[in-house]
């Protein structure tokens, strides 16, 4: 059996130079807040990978919790982390599969019919089930890890580098994320994590997506889901449902 060049790799000099050896690098990203840098790669038999390397420690913890995410959660919408490849003496990098698409924000969702965003929606709340059974918590979930290809109408999540084993009190001042899906607790030291942090992300997921206007003044939705929305997302997490589950139960129901 012939080696894969990325998958049967453990350590590499530098990555950029390496990928450059064994297949066309077609496209990187090199401003990340993370503290990655990351390289589409497509190899000689035609398949395409993503390589995202630590640049900083701030990358290198992300990207080991990372890796300790997708060793306990599988889900066909989430794209694994298949392999690690230690790259010069302290810094890692991580193969993925390559997947075709666009990030859908907000805006980008407004030009799908609504039983596309639906499908992306349930896509979404399916996967944060798998994410639940793990005892995971859904932390700085917000639109950038929706890649969404408008050629074949399928969503993946991406950059879930930041989930965690849940519940857990949070020590620092804030969680990382965007403050247009955060709960309140993730923004106050000595909060408690759990699912129900989880689930006031997925109903701003739903609240924002399912929006056709700039200032969230034009719900696509029912008035049963937007019900569901304002219960998923009150600042009380006691006052939410209990779980991702839960959660979905309520939305299929008003479907």
């Amino acid at each position: 059996m012939t080696a894969h060049p990325l998958l049967d790799v453990d350590e590499i000099p530098g990555t950029e130079p390496y990928l450059r050896t064994v297949g066309q690098v077609f496209r990187s990203f090199r401003e990340q807040d993370s503290g990655c840098l990351s390289h589409g790669v497509r190899l000689p038999d035609g398949t395409r990978w993503f390589v995202k390397e630590a640049t900083t420690d701030r990358g290198r913890r992300s990207l080991d919790r990372a890796w300790s995410f997708h060793r306990t959660v599988r889900h066909p919408a989430i794209v694994p982390q298949l392999h690690r490849i230690t790259v010069g003496d302290r810094r890692s990098a991580v193969v993925m599969p390559w997947h075709d698409g666009e990030i859908l924000y907000d805006r980008t969702a407004r030009a799908l019919p609504l039983a596309r965003v639906h499908d992306a929606l349930d896509r979404v709340l399916d996967a944060h089930l798998a994410v639940e059974a793990a005892g995971q918590v859904a932390v700085d979930l917000y639109d950038g890890a929706f890649l969404y290809d408008f050629g074949a109408h399928e969503l993946h999540l991406i950059d879930l580098d930041e989930y965690r084993p849940g519940p857990f009190v949070l020590t620092e001042d804030r969680l990382p994320g965007s403050t247009r899906f955060m709960a309140p607790e993730e923004r106050r030291r000595g909060a408690t994590i759990d699912r129900r942090t989880t689930v006031h992300s997925l109903g701003r997921t739903a609240r924002l997506l399912l929006d056709a206007g700039p200032g969230e003044d034009a719900f696509r939705g029912t008035s049963a889901q937007l019900a569901v929305v304002e219960r998923a997302t009150r600042p009380e997490p006691g006052e939410r449902f209990d779980g991702v589950r839960e959660l979905v139960e309520a939305w299929r129901a008003v479907l």
